[in-house]
């Protein structure tokens, strides 16, 4: 349930949830607890309260607001209405220094007559005394209080026939100035009340009154505005009346008429008035004896503190005091007056029947209506109230009995009816939340324990991945090394393989070189005509060996060796051609020149094979250990796999 903006009592924006006004209020579902913004917050239902004004007296973070008139009030003073007062007597009492230049204020913003609620009381005591006395009945309760009517016609309707049927003193008073003083004016009552809203706007007394003024927004509005003007007074003589918002005001004025022989039930206080009138309607059924009357007031210290009157006004007995001496200034010294102290009770009421002689009783009865079936208080099986109990795991007798009042209600079992009413929630409910507590405390605790176990097997993983991990750090500083040989002799087979192709390109050259010789040879050779055919064998296997030489020096790589015997080879042939040439003496020494040089190229040729057979040996070396090196990575990355799958694991 949401706020209601309309209502007459409302929740603001201050509430913190605390239950205190739950536990204040008479009424079981005129406050729903419900969750606002993630917090608990106590709203009104409208309709079920009574106004009866507990909630602000219990509330001490003002979280209690309430409506009235009297912004209204004065906006239409201001466009000119005509508007007379209602004075209630407490203003006075609350304000006996203000009193006289409030009133001369509103009077000089165009207030018409200033009329004093006591006047409207002397009435209402006189129809009380003249209906009860006249229709015989016993028992009757006053309704000068609208918070009471509203109870009774809404909580308890069996009592609406013991309401006394005689309009209280507001009304009487408006109605004594609307039927004999014919003033057309609309009226609005200075007021110490909240509910007495509620009363001008019953239809069963809708149209006297137009504005309900309390003392608490009126003061506000006239300090604010500075509204004062010169001392004025009620204008109409009034008597005891004036004492009605005494406790025991009504009380005393039917024993003044009537004798302290009559029996009259002094009643008031929000808890204690409405405890008694549920007591009261079993009295009623059982048919027990009643009292003559019932003095029935909601506010504890009487309408003098009413609910709207100002805070800080009901701190001390200062209103009291000060009604006590209205109450003493309505007496009279003279013997013609129903007032008189000289009287005796049935000579005061033979002066106040006469007083209002003229007065129809008929104008002043009022109606009531039963208001019971709008508002709807459900009421749980013993079977429903078990299940709710169980809900708010209240299994024992004395679960059901712990009646803390935390939630608001006096009793456990007042709250299991709220529950199931919906304007509760056991989450409301200490014991509830409490056994919550611990389950969730158990249920934490366990899932401390859980969590350590879980922690303590995170942590032996930990240490076994911390292991792993050093084990596969140890491992890539072994796949690094590996790959660094790997790079390092990559690196040096590079330098060998360019070193032996520059020695290949020399044994061309070489080779190129010694071709060139041994054609220098045979065109010597070919000079000497009786050695053509051998020379010419020297040539031709000359040239094949060349030819060779150079076949096995583009093979070098793999045949390296060869180059050594063909070198030997062609030195052998060099030889020969020498002892062949031996018989040319005019080419003897040009053909020994060209062996020397032949001879010189093959030492050279020898050793640039030596240096290709060491490079040669020097390459096979490096790739043997370039192989070792990727044995022992292929090993470690297998020994990697099987660590990272370890950890994932």
């Amino acid at each position: 349930m949401s706020v209601e903006t309309d209502a007459l009592v409302y929740t603001n924006e201050n509430c913190i949830g605390c239950n205190k006004c739950i536990s204040a209020c008479p009424v079981l579902t005129a406050n729903y607890a419900v969750e606002e913004n993630g917090s608990n917050k106590i709203v009104v239902d409208g309709k079920a309260c009574i106004s009866c004004g507990a909630c602000f007296d219990a509330c001490e973070h003002e979280a209690r607001s309430f409506r009235d008139d009297t912004e209204r009030f004065f906006a239409d003073l201001k466009r000119g209405e005509k508007i007379s007062l209602l004075l209630a007597p407490a203003f006075l009492a609350n304000y006996p220094k203000e009193y006289a230049s409030v009133l001369g204020g509103l009077k000089n913003l165009g207030a018409n007559h200033i009329i004093s609620v006591s006047f409207g009381a002397d009435i209402t005591t006189w129809g009380y005394i003249k209906y009860i006395t006249e229709h015989n009945f016993t028992g009757g309760i006053s309704q000068p209080c609208p918070a009471v009517v509203g109870y009774i016609e809404k909580y308890v309707p069996e009592l609406i026939p013991k309401l006394v049927p005689i309009h209280s003193p507001l009304m009487c008073a408006a109605i004594y100035v609307k039927k004999y003083m014919k003033l057309p004016d609309k009226l609005a009552f200075i007021s110490p009340c909240i509910a007495k809203k509620s009363e001008i706007e019953d239809p069963n007394t809708y149209g006297y009154v137009s504005y309900n003024v309390t003392f608490e927004h009126l003061m506000e509005y006239v300090r604010k505005h500075n509204i004062k003007g010169p001392d004025v007074s009620d204008e109409i003589e009034y008597g005891l009346g004036s004492i009605y918002p005494m406790p025991g005001g009504l009380k005393e004025n039917v024993y003044w008429f009537c004798g302290e022989e009559v029996f009259v039930r002094q009643v008031e206080g929000e808890k204690h008035m409405y405890e008694f009138l549920e007591d009261y309607r079993e009295r009623v059924r059982k048919g027990k004896p009643l009292p003559f009357m019932v003095d029935a007031l909601n506010c504890a210290n009487g309408c003098v503190y009413g609910t709207a009157i100002e805070t800080g006004k009901a701190g001390n007995d200062d209103n009291l005091y000060a009604l006590w001496e209205i109450r003493e200034k309505s007496k009279r010294s003279g013997m013609n007056h129903p007032f008189a102290k000289g009287l005796s009770p049935k000579q005061r009421l033979r002066k106040l029947n006469s007083q209002f002689s003229k007065l129809d009783i008929h104008d002043f009865i009022r109606k009531y209506t039963d208001h019971s079936k709008e508002i709807i208080i459900k009421k749980p099986s013993e079977t429903e109230l078990e299940e709710i109990f169980r809900s708010m795991e209240k299994g024992t007798v004395q679960e059901k009995k712990i009646n803390c009042s935390a939630c608001g209600y006096e009793t456990c079992t007042k709250m299991a009816k709220a529950i199931y009413n919906g304007c509760n929630t056991k989450t409301n409910c200490l014991h509830y939340m409490k056994n919550t507590i611990e389950i969730e405390k158990e249920t934490a605790e366990a899932l401390s324990k859980e969590m350590q176990d879980k922690n303590e097997i995170i942590e032996r993983k930990n240490r076994q991945i911390s292991d792993l991990v050093e084990e596969v750090s140890q491992d890539f500083e072994l796949l690094d090394k590996s790959i660094h040989e790997m790079a390092l002799g990559n690196n040096n087979n590079a330098e060998e393989s360019t070193g032996i192709n520059m020695l290949m390109m020399e044994v061309v050259e070489f080779s190129e070189q010694l071709k060139g010789s041994l054609e220098i040879i045979e065109t010597l050779t070919s000079s000497l005509q009786s050695n053509n055919e051998e020379i010419t064998n020297v040539a031709d296997e000359t040239n094949l060996l060349s030819l060779n030489a150079s076949i096995e020096a583009a093979r070098a790589g793999s045949a390296g060796r060869g180059f050594a015997i063909i070198a030997e080879n062609i030195k052998k042939l060099a030889d020969s051609s020498k002892d062949t040439a031996a018989d040319s003496e005019a080419n003897q020494a040009k053909i020994g020149e060209a062996v020397e040089t032949l001879m010189a190229k093959a030492d050279q040729l020898i050793q640039i094979i030596d240096g290709v057979n060491q490079r040669v040996m020097s390459l096979a070396a490096a790739t043997e250990e370039i192989a070792a090196a990727t044995t022992e990575v292929g090993e470690v990355s297998t020994r990697l796999k099987g660590k990272m799958e370890e950890l994932v694991q």
